[in-house]
């Protein structure tokens, strides 16, 4: 990731080999592949809508976006700055027209999300990369802006996924990223209202753990899961394996995505 400081405590950083800049807080949460995985592994076509829950400074919706022309895509973010620097970010990459940002609690009521223009039943696709670090079980960053990105306790993972239920169509699609070793919680939060879910493991090298999974599931859908083959973003020897570069550096769709 190339960076550039700015005077006001913002770097400017070029993601996707130079093709998405951000501006981004210097200290604090920092965009990282899950953003970018997680773009990836949504298979969003054009003419769609797309709502970005917990967006940052817009790095995944934005991703979206610059891969996939005529999508519409809305970033949704608690923090009024971050909000602020994923509506810059958009206009940074030329965006404007087709993304916006509302500074906007997830867990917010139905009629908060109706008076930002995003009703229920209203979007094809919602993307999330939820917090996931639970403060009971993991050490969370003593950077307040870090921590409430990264931790928050496992019960807040189903408020965040009745808000994605509630916006989607009947057929629509939730892509989201999550611990690996989390999966359990995320099967239960998925519940009755999704189906056809497709799991895809990412490891670190051939021979490590999963460090994290992608999840695609279908509003109402009573399709069986379907675990994908894995994403392995290193070689035996470190070097970058191929699928995850063509992902991370050349914006291409996870495969069996596209």
């Amino acid at each position: 990731m190339a960076s550039r400081a700015t005077a006001d405590g913002i770097t400017e950083d070029a993601i996707l080999g130079g093709r998405l800049r951000l501006r981004q807080p210097k200290r604090g949460h920092r965009v990282g592949h899950d953003a970018i995985l997680l773009a990836a592994a949504c298979a969003a076509r054009s003419g769609d809508t797309v709502v970005d829950l917990g967006a940052g400074v817009g790095a995944a919706g934005l991703a979206l976006a610059a891969r996939i022309a005529g999508t519409t895509v809305t970033l949704i973010e608690v923090d009024p700055k971050l909000a602020a620097l994923a509506e810059d970010n958009a206009r940074l990459n030329r965006l404007e027209t087709r993304v916006r940002a509302v500074a906007l609690d997830v867990t917010g009521t139905a009629r908060a999300f109706a008076t930002a223009g995003l009703a229920a039943d209203s979007v094809m696709r919602v993307l999330m990369n939820p917090p996931f670090n639970d403060p009971a079980r993991q050490r969370s960053s003593p950077d307040a802006a870090r921590a409430l990105a990264h931790a928050a306790p496992r019960a807040l993972l189903m408020p965040w996924i009745k808000t994605a239920a509630r916006l989607l169509r009947p057929r629509g699609t939730l892509t989201l990223i999550f611990r690996a070793d989390g999966i359990g919680d995320v099967l239960a939060a998925l519940g009755s209202a999704f189906g056809a879910l497709a799991v895809t493991p990412v490891h670190p090298a051939p021979d490590k753990p999963a460090i994290r999974i992608l999840v695609t599931a279908v509003k109402a859908s009573r399709a069986p899961l379907a675990l994908m083959p894995p994403l392995v973003l290193a070689d035996a020897l470190g070097r970058p394996a191929a699928a995850a570069e063509a992902v991370l550096r050349d914006g291409a769709a996870l495969p069996g995505r596209d």
